[in-house]
Order: structure tokens, then sequence, then C-alpha cells
């Protein structure tokens, strides 16, 4: 397929990486060839980039396939996930993982990106509910309504919380932004 071809949303391999177009603009000047002005997502890294492709340049579209499977365990440096409609196992390498695993505790859901058979991303729900395992108490007297302090969750992952919230609570983070929702 060619450049010119693509609309935004699409998934491209390009440089021998994959990327999805965020923003695919076609350019007419006067008197000069037509270009398109593209933004593009790596899809492994995460990293958009911007650039200028001739209208005639081929490149090969690629589907993502998008499974969601249950997190089991992990040994080591390999996590292993179930398909929980046929109940095969999917073994991981940490590497592909990457931070996902701060959000995924054992058997809860997670969704798995695959290009050509290949593990591309991990990606955990939306919002998860995790408990504080470890925070300083609240200080006396500090009553500011934006005070926040460092909260240690079950997973390991640290975040910012209200002062209000304390060891063995249970807290909704935004795996998007790895912020601090609500106490539950």
């Amino acid at each position: 397929m060619q450049t010119g071809d693509i609309k935004t949303g699409m998934t491209f391999i390009y440089d021998g990486k994959i990327y999805t177009a965020v923003e695919w603009q076609h350019v007419c000047q006067p008197r000069l060839a037509a270009f398109i002005r593209a933004r593009i997502k790596n899809v492994e890294t995460g990293a958009v980039l911007e650039r200028n492709f001739k209208t005639n340049e081929a490149v090969e579209i690629v589907s993502i396939e998008r499974k969601e499977m249950e997190y089991l365990y992990n040994d080591n440096d390999i996590y292993y996930f179930m398909d929980m409609e046929t109940y095969e196992q999917l073994g991981i390498a940490k590497d592909d993982v990457g931070d996902a695993m701060k959000y995924v505790m054992e058997n809860t859901p997670a969704t798995i990106e695959r290009v050509n058979g290949k593990v591309i991303n991990v990606v955990p729900p939306i919002f998860v509910n995790l408990k504080v395992v470890d925070t300083e108490p609240a200080v006396q007297g500090d009553t500011s309504k934006s005070a926040m302090k460092s909260a240690k969750l079950e997973t390991g992952l640290e975040i910012k919380v209200p002062l209000f919230v304390g060891n063995d609570d249970t807290v909704r983070v935004d795996t998007r932004t790895g912020t601090y929702l609500e106490r539950l």
C-alpha cells in the first residue's frame, strides 16, 4: 500500500518498526509535489514522531490483534497470561510487558496486543483498585486541601495520595496517567 492511501488510526511498518498514524494530512502546494505531513506513534515505545512522506512511498499495513487475557503469575522474568476462552497459557518476557505490571494483580484481566504473532504491548484496565501497603501518617495541623504524600501500593507502584489515605486503604488508580482517583 502507498502512503497516500493511509488514514488516521491505521497501523503500518516503516523503517522496520511498527507505527500508528496519529495525524495524516495530504498537502498539495502550487507547483510542488504533493506530500503527506504525518504524526506517527511507535507502537512498541510510544514515541511520537513527525514525518513527511512522499505520496507514493510503499509501506506494509499490519493489523493489531487484541485479546483480553487473565494474568496468572510470574516466574523470574516471564509473566504468564491465560486465554479465558481456550485456557491456553502465554508466557511473555519482562521486556515485552513494560510498565503494565505495575497495575495488574494476579487473576486480573489485561489486553494483550500482537502484530504477526509477536506481543508488542500489554494494556492494563483503565482503572484499577489497589491496596496501600506503605505510607506516612498524616501530620497533625497540615490541612492544606492540595497536600499529597507518597504511597506504595501492593504491586510496588508508588503514587501521590491525599493525606487522609492510610495503610491498608484501597485506592482507585488511573493507569493512563498513574494518578490517584479516589479512596474506596
